[in-house]
């Protein structure tokens, strides 16, 4: 196993945390948790997101292979999405930094608020 060290300028794992510290990535990997999803299913579950966004961040998640993508030959013919063995590894430590971001969004925002009107002052 190579040893990975992130406080290295070229290291490796600085694009891995890239790539699952993103917030459309994190949301997509949670939509994914209860099982597979076709495109339109997950655009209309994942608030907020664009079509463009989010072919962006399913593609993203399928070239590190965290997500795979299969075609669908129903009617109407579609793409279907499911997290690989690889992307459920995450689902553990995603859940918890989205449960922290829950829990912690009102003191982060009165902190917020807080350091505006200090500035302002």
């Amino acid at each position: 196993m190579v040893a990975y060290d992130v406080f290295v300028a070229d290291c490796p794992a600085r694009t891995t945390l890239d790539l699952v510290a993103d917030t459309w990535s994190m949301v997509a990997v949670v939509a994914l948790a209860a099982g597979p999803a076709r495109y339109s299913q997950l655009h209309e579950r994942i608030g907020g997101i664009s079509k463009k966004m989010l072919t962006q961040t399913l593609r993203k998640l399928e070239a590190n292979g965290l997500v795979e993508r299969r075609a669908l030959r129903a009617a109407p013919p579609g793409s279907e999405y499911r997290l690989t063995p690889l992307g459920r590894t995450l689902l553990e430590p995603v859940r918890t930094l989205s449960r922290w971001a829950e829990e912690h969004t009102d003191e982060l925002l009165a902190a917020r608020d807080r350091s505006a009107a200090a500035a302002d002052g």
